[in-house]
């Protein structure tokens, strides 16, 4: 169990957690959502000790590891499988202990130590965590320095995931993952044994790996179980009911109020007045649900649309060497309607391809006919760095419209959704999601008839991923989109192509089926060859799987008491609710009023036990079946 328990803490004297608390149990998979900027990347620097919190404390099992990922990735000349081994401190000190101790008994020690931690395995273990992230064998053995700065983030992550610590902090993973990371990373964290607190925006991640998710709002801490979808319907719900609480419960105080105005100075009434006095003391008010507004992002539409197709290429061949493509044999149309993702890993050419049809590179050979007219708008993640630091998002507009009046000037910028306070702000001091859509305002400025993506989503959070969404669905122009973000994917393409093999074809198959190809082709890699004789027949194994569900039969029965109970003491508490939202009943019966209110803080209190133990349960039935 990881309590927290009445945080509060600032940076630069800004309040980002007041007074906020929350309980992870043993086990538990967790999200960390909330606005950029709320304070997220805060409260793992408080986990992890490097930052102090005004109140409060942080309860910890007495010698758990805590494992997050280095924030600068390794760069030396050791081979990425060496620096990955050599996270395990325990591990490299006992090698090196067993190659110079001469002690007989000290040797048995440390053999034995070594395999209590199956050491004898780590090579394997490690060489499969980088499989996964994207480095082949080959790759491995070269040395960290070789590769750029996104791929040694890779390896800093391989190696907090090689030390399986019991508490693992991840803060943005994904960010420099291609989509085939991502999915081998949901996968990973869904089966990880341990405590694990994800720091993501990414909603597939957010549904499919963990099982709960903890939300920072207004400075507060509140847990939800499930994944993003149910967080954000159960959130909802909540808003409504409070929104119709506060509703009430101010037309009930305006009610006395008015009473108490009317009457307070007759005689006659004056010990009603004074009772309703009382019970408007007692009532007490209801917050309003604030309501965070992300600013739109809309792209300009075309003014013509060009005939289809608005790109044909026949044997076409890029690269950035004469003699050495990168792609070859590319054989390709788009249409003037078309929404297509790239897919494939990084390093297999999706971004050569982006500029290769944006006309950053030429063909080396083949064939490429463009509509007459064609114009390409065309955003990469590398770019934010091309933006001029002093300069406002108003004078990088200002740029392309210089005849314009101020009011015009200020109409594009809002259209990129940067707000008001925002638009003469220096670029510098923007955040990556203020760049990001600044910049994807500048690539489709002149209303492109073919937009091209590539990751825009990395600094943008949930909302401004919706955001983004909408944006492109409302665009009438064609679309190329590289993205890890496969809900964007999914809620923008209707077309598939697989960079792979040094070329681009059709992937006819959708993004469920691609997901099943890469988990099961990082599985194939991970597998050892059984000698015939251990392997299992399917009639054994089915046998296994029987036996084990039914040795966890009363586990799961269980599990389904829990779930019933939960469900039953949410609906006590959504009536409860919403007879105390009823002012009636606090000016004809405030005893029962106050009946009604304790009853509902017993049900809040059941149903939070209930919820962690049904996590404790449920994290015992998985791991058990899993085994």
């Amino acid at each position: 169990m990881i309590t927290i328990s009445d945080i509060s803490a600032r940076i630069a004297g800004r309040l980002l957690l007041d007074h906020a608390s929350v309980s992870l149990p043993a086990g538990t998979k967790a999200g960390l959502v909330g606005r950029n900027g709320a304070g997220k990347s805060t409260l793992f620097r408080i986990i992890t000790g490097d930052l102090g919190a005004e109140t409060g404390s942080i309860t910890i099992p007495k010698n758990a590891r805590i494992g997050q990922v280095a924030q600068e990735a390794p760069g030396t000349e050791d081979s990425l499988i060496e620096i990955v081994l050599s996270a395990d401190k325990e591990r490299s000190a006992l090698m090196a202990e067993a190659e110079t101790a001469s002690d007989p008994h000290r040797i048995a020690e440390i053999q034995m130590r070594l395999v209590d931690i199956d050491a004898h395995s780590a090579e394997a273990r490690a060489a499969s965590i980088l499989s996964g992230l994207g480095f082949s064998q080959e790759a491995q053995a070269r040395p960290a320095s070789s590769f750029s700065g996104g791929w040694r983030m890779r390896v800093a992550l391989a190696s907090v995931l090689f030390t399986e610590p019991d508490l693992l902090l991840l803060d943005e993973p994904t960010n420099y993952l291609d989509l085939e990371g991502t999915l081998w990373l949901e996968d990973y964290v869904r089966r990880y044994p341990h405590t694990v607190l994800i720091i993501s925006h990414d909603r597939d991640l957010l549904n499919n790996a963990v099982n709960s998710i903890v939300h920072l709002d207004q400075k507060k801490l509140t847990f939800y179980r499930g994944g993003y979808d149910q967080f954000e319907r159960q959130k909802a719900e909540a808003d409504e009911l409070q929104t119709k609480a506060k509703a009430k419960n101010d037309a009930a105080r305006k009610h006395l109020q008015s009473f108490i105005d009317r009457f307070k100075a007759k005689a006659s009434k004056a010990r009603q007045a004074q009772s309703r006095v009382k019970a408007l003391e007692r009532m007490g008010t209801v917050a309003s649900v604030i309501e965070d507004h992300v600013q739109p992002i809309t792209f300009p539409e075309p003014e013509k649309q060009p005939a289809s197709p608005i790109v044909a290429i026949s044997g076409g061949a890029v690269g950035y060497e004469p003699g050495k493509p990168i792609l070859k044999g590319l054989n390709l149309r788009i249409d003037n309607d078309d929404r297509i993702a790239l897919l494939g890993s990084n390093g297999n050419g999706k971004s050569t391809f982006a500029k290769f049809i944006s006309g950053r590179l030429s063909a080396e050979s083949g064939e490429v006919k463009l509509a007459p007219s064609l114009k390409i708008g065309f955003f990469a993640q590398h770019q934010l760095d091309d933006l001029i630091p002093d300069q406002s998002p108003v004078e990088h507009v200002r740029r392309l419209m210089p005849e314009a009046p101020e009011a015009k000037v200020r109409a594009r910028v809002a259209q990129m959704g940067l707000a008001t306070e925002k638009m003469s702000t220096a670029a510098k001091d923007l955040s990556g999601g203020e760049k990001a859509r600044l910049l994807m305002g500048l690539a489709a400025f002149h209303a492109p008839n073919l937009l091209i993506l590539d990751e825009p989503t990395n600094h943008l959070d949930i909302d401004s991923r919706r955001a983004l969404i909408e944006a492109l669905n409302d665009y009438d122009g064609a679309v190329i989109l590289i993205s890890h973000d496969r809900y964007l994917i999914e809620a923008t393409v209707d077309r598939l192509w697989l960079v792979n093999n040094g070329t681009v074809t059709t992937f006819e198959g959708d993004m469920d089926e691609y997901r099943d190809l890469i988990v099961a082709s990082g599985k194939k890699k991970d597998e050892k060859p059984q000698p015939v004789e251990e392997a299992a027949t399917k009639a054994d194994q089915r046998k296994l799987n029987a036996d084990r569900r039914a040795s966890l039969a009363p586990l799961k029965k269980k599990i389904n008491e829990i779930e019933s109970l939960t469900g039953k003491l949410e609906k006590l508490i959504q009536g409860l609710d919403a007879e105390l939202a009823d002012p009636v009943l606090y000016e004809k019966a405030p005893a029962k009023a106050a009946e009604k209110a304790k009853q509902r803080g017993e049900a809040a209190a059941k149903l939070a036990a209930a919820e962690e133990q049904w996590l404790e349960l449920s994290s015992e039935y998985e791991e058990a079946m899993a085994g």
